[in-house]
């Protein structure tokens, strides 16, 4: 079975950290564009940060210097290491996945209405 499993959000206070998860299964993990993406009540769903085996990482504006990904192709897992967190953080955060897209386009703005591997979502709540 193809499927994304994300873990680890939770409730922090402004400041903190959270390291997120994302265990994958039933596909060939290094052909694959992985992704996260997050959604603020209200707001569109936005890509975080994505990585791929052939052209590296790419990070939104608003977590650069932040965020960190990473993956470990031997455990099929991605991580999402989040650092001085932000109350504007606070968002259902989803793994997805593609095959064969690079970083770069795998988050761009609007790509999310095109993807079609999705995690069910982790909750991030960051309190002021």
């Amino acid at each position: 079975e193809v499927q994304l499993v994300e873990s680890g959000g939770g409730l922090v206070q402004a400041g903190g950290s959270l390291r997120l998860t994302c265990v994958a299964s039933g596909f060939i993990f290094e052909d694959y564009a992985i992704g996260w993406f997050r959604q603020a009540p209200g707001k569109e769903r936005e890509g975080v940060s994505c990585i791929t085996s052939s052209d590296g990482t790419y990070y939104a504006d608003s977590v650069k210097g932040r965020f960190a990904i990473s993956s470990d192709s031997g455990k099929n897992t991605v991580y999402l290491q989040m650092n001085s967190l932000k109350p504007e953080d606070t968002g259902l955060y989803y793994c997805a996945a593609e095959f064969g897209t690079g970083a770069a386009g795998f988050c761009r703005e609007g790509r999310y209405k095109y993807i079609e591997l999705w995690g069910q979502g982790t909750l991030v709540a960051v309190s002021s």
